[in-house]
């Protein structure tokens, strides 16, 4: 009985030892960097727990879920879907109409000033998007580096499109999904996230500002009196939003428009009045943030199984912010029954519309 007891011991000292090793050695895709998350002040103040956002109206999109953006043209939605498509949306009919496949997993869009959608392509770059369906690629490289993962973007006033391209390193396709891809920028903290700008007279590409935590949603602002140009881009890994001058004396600042937000930042839009939408996708991970100055645990928890990782959590919350970061609306539902909302927009028919990375629904409410 000793010698089996001894046995056993022996083994579950080397099972241990191997575990440890595994946990400690095992190589991972990130290489995590020490940084100092603000300290998380959770939802009070301007972002104090309401309903706002509990009761929506909802249309099924069949086929083609996760509309992670909207762009409504003469009355007529339009949303993006993570299975590729893009879809007229009729809320009076129910109907869902395909109108193009892109091949990849299309996220922000707007409209296009000459007809048909701009689309920030996850997979497949900048992308014009004709409505008799044709797909064209506007541009997927920059300066000799493949676009692995446009994200949102926005129109400025001289036709340039400026978009944000999340990750370098964690190409959404590449990654396996654009979930993937975020959580594992996020997670590194390498901060290679960057702003591009797309030129259509010249069809040129170039690299307006980078090194961010997961650049995400885009929005641009209207001139300033010095003649700059500058666009609202979140920072989703950073938890912020930041003011990107582009163009002028001041290209290439940068400001911090709006810190320490309570969750992950994802799309910004104009609400048409100065203001802006802002969606929450996530509440911050306590976890994340306990450990932001500890690479070594970070790359540790990249060991687990997935399902023991920081996760995105199921909390609806959109907020409406000015041109200096003052909070004006916070509209939560804190069951998260519209699943991560990616953003808010203006639809100019009366309604908000609400757009997710993952719902099978789109969803409005009146504004």
């Amino acid at each position: 009985m000793f010698k089996f007891i001894k046995g056993a011991l022996g083994l579950i000292l080397i099972l241990g030892l191997l575990g440890f090793a595994y946990l400690s050695l095992w190589p991972v895709p990130i290489e995590p960097v020490s940084w100092n998350a603000p300290k998380a002040a959770g939802y009070v103040g301007p972002y104090a727990p309401n309903s706002k956002l509990a009761t929506l109206e909802t249309i099924s999109l069949g086929n083609y879920p996760g509309p992670e953006d909207v762009v409504v043209i003469d009355g007529a939605v339009y949303a993006a879907s993570y299975k590729g498509a893009i879809v007229r949306v009729d809320f009076d009919s129910a109907a869902i109409t395909k109108i193009a496949e892109t091949g990849g997993k299309p996220l922000g869009m707007e409209a296009a000033p000459g007809g048909g959608l701009y689309v920030a392509d996850a997979y497949k770059g900048l992308l014009h998007i004709a409505m008799d369906g044709h797909v064209t690629t506007l541009t997927d490289r920059v300066d000799g580096t493949p676009i692995a993962y446009a994200d949102d973007l926005g129109i400025g006033e001289d036709g340039q499109i400026y978009f944000s391209d999340a990750s370098v390193k964690f190409g959404a396709e590449a990654s396996g999904s654009t979930m993937a891809a975020s959580l594992l920028e996020i997670m590194e903290q390498g901060r290679t996230g960057r702003l591009l700008a797309y030129n259509p007279d010249g069809q040129t590409t170039r690299v307006a500002a980078d090194g961010f935590s997961f650049s995400n949603g885009v929005a641009i602002e209207p001139p300033h009196a010095d003649g700059s140009e500058s666009v609202l881009m979140n920072e989703t890994g950073r938890y912020r939003v930041l003011r990107v001058y582009v163009t002028g004396p001041r290209e290439g600042d940068i400001e911090v428009v709006l810190d320490n937000l309570p969750g992950f930042p994802d799309n910004i839009n104009p609400a048409g009045d100065g203001t802006y939408w802002v969606g929450i996708i996530s509440p911050r991970s306590k976890w994340l943030d306990d450990n932001s100055a500890k690479p070594k645990a970070r790359a540790m928890a990249m060991r687990l199984p997935a399902s023991m990782r920081p996760q995105a959590e199921n909390y609806g919350h959109i907020i409406r912010i000015n041109s200096i970061g003052d909070v004006l609306e916070s509209r939560q539902d804190p069951k998260g029954g519209y699943p991560q909302i990616t953003g808010a927009i203006v639809g100019g028919d009366g309604y908000l519309y609400l757009t997710s990375l993952t719902a099978p629904d789109l969803a409005r409410l009146p504004e």
